[in-house]
């Protein structure tokens, strides 16, 4: 089992940008977005240490905790930290999953398509951040 904690207010992944490059056309990845990923890899380089990523078929668990809008009150701030209070506001919580999951790319597993089952929650919290747990399965890659 890996875990580690990306810090910050999770970021969901860009859409591609393009931009003209003399008479051809380029893809590129939003800065924020291709920004956040380094710091993905960074904590997920830090959780594996000299560890290879895995080639298995692996469960990922998220828990996604948002910063709470400065502009609530106090009281309100209290209730969304508490749960009483959902965080059903953007970032949809499928758009960071992609980011962090081609963060960990090449560092924790070899490519995102073993992730075979995914346990992702969102909620407020005092310190925003992205919590990841990538647990091996037993049973073989095809």
């Amino acid at each position: 089992m890996i875990e580690f904690t990306v810090p910050g207010q999770p970021v969901p992944k860009g859409r591609p940008k393009f931009a003209r490059r003399g008479k051809g056309v380029v893809a590129y990845t939003p800065a924020k977005t291709a920004a956040y990923e380094t710091l993905v890899q960074h904590a997920a380089a830090a959780a594996m240490g000299d560890r290879l990523p895995t080639s298995r078929p692996v469960r990922l668990v998220v828990t996604l905790a948002l910063q709470v809008p400065a502009s609530w009150s106090k009281k309100r701030q209290a209730m969304a930290i508490a749960g009483a209070i959902r965080a059903t506001k953007k970032p949809d919580a499928d758009n960071v999953l992609k980011g962090l999951k081609d963060g960990c790319n090449g560092i924790v597993w070899k490519d995102d398509a073993q992730v075979v089952s995914i346990e992702l929650a969102k909620a407020y919290g005092a310190t925003p951040a992205a919590s990841v747990a990538v647990f091996e399965l037993e049973g073989e890659a095809a």
